[in-house]
């Protein structure tokens, strides 16, 4: 375990340095002077569905078919005749 002496500036900032910046993190006080700076992901309120046990399947299912089925380019000519074929 590596332990460096860090100052805590005057706008209450800790610089933990630039091989971390842009990192989340989460800090929990675990007592009086005493914090546990950890590494996060966070997961936006409004993505949570997605990593419900059902949805995560479903995604997981969808992302290896299309790891199978890589794109491929689109014949919009070839599709525009197809639905007027249709429409008939």
């Amino acid at each position: 375990m590596q332990i460096e002496v860090k100052t805590i500036g005057a706008s209450g900032q800790l610089s933990l340095g630039k091989e971390h910046a842009g990192r989340t993190v989460t800090v929990e006080a675990v007592e009086k002077g005493v914090w546990l700076i950890r590494t996060a992901r966070v997961i936006p309120e409004n993505e949570l569905w997605l990593h419900t046990p059902p949805n995560r399947d479903l995604l997981d299912r969808a992302v290896a078919w299309a790891e199978k089925n890589p794109a491929k380019k689109t014949d919009l000519e070839a599709m525009e005749r197809k639905l007027k074929r249709r429409r008939r």
